[in-house]
């Protein structure tokens, strides 16, 4: 039997907590559909309205804006691969064994979870990849930064960066690092399928463990 999970996240994100009712999950379940199918920019809450047979005003009682909903989403992701990474992490000692299942867990987050059947994690992950910087490459990223908007993410590279600094603690770029493999874990991916000339991953073999191999080629040696 699954266990239902819910991921909490800055209350400053919403009007009103999504996850906490049918309407509110079918709002989430249907905009990562319609975000990832047609793109952000194409993206509108009349359409998503449309799509869920209920009004845009229905949806601004959650979200203020379909910017403020990209970024629930976002850090609805990030908080995700935090808590994989804390679930998989437990009772393991050895810190590069740690870093390993931490990548791994980075490249596997993309995977359907039966608990969050609102959430279809693998066109998240996508949305995350292709979207995910628009969330916080804006003008009013450090008026966002100050309410706490992007704690999920500074919670994830803190978690990443304290495993790193346990394997080698004169490492003096722990947070730079936990960031990039984070950033690399999407970005090859992307590039593999739309700029491959970008990338040494190729989408004919297995991508995934592609990206797995290649961060933990480079942490290995950086840490050494």
């Amino acid at each position: 039997m699954s266990i239902e999970i819910k991921i909490s996240l800055n209350e400053g994100l919403y009007l009103k907590e999504p996850q906490d009712s049918k309407l509110g999950r079918n709002i989430i379940r249907h905009s990562i559909l319609m975000i990832d199918e047609y793109g952000f920019e194409s993206f509108t809450f009349k359409k998503l309205a449309q799509e869920i047979n209920s009004t845009e005003a229905s949806i601004y009682r959650y979200f203020e804006n379909k910017h403020l909903l990209l970024l629930f989403l976002v850090n609805w992701y990030w908080q995700w691969v935090n808590y994989l990474i804390e679930i998989n992490i437990r009772n393991i000692d050895d810190p590069k064994r740690k870093l390993q299942i931490i990548i791994h867990s980075f490249v596997s987050a993309s995977k359907e979870n039966p608990s969050m059947d609102y959430v279809n994690e693998s066109k998240l992950h996508s949305i995350v990849i292709s979207e995910g910087m628009k969330a916080y490459h804006t003008k009013e990223v450090d008026k966002e930064n100050s309410k706490g908007f992007f704690k999920s993410y500074k919670e994830l590279a803190k978690s990443v960066s304290n495993v790193i600094s346990e394997i080698n603690p004169n490492f003096k770029y722990p947070f730079t690092l936990a960031t990039n493999l984070f950033e690399m874990s999407n970005n090859q991916i992307y590039f593999a399928n739309h700029l491959p000339k970008l990338t040494d991953i190729s989408i004919k073999n297995d991508e995934a463990n592609e990206v797995e191999e290649m961060l933990n080629y480079f942490a290995e040696r950086l840490l050494a």
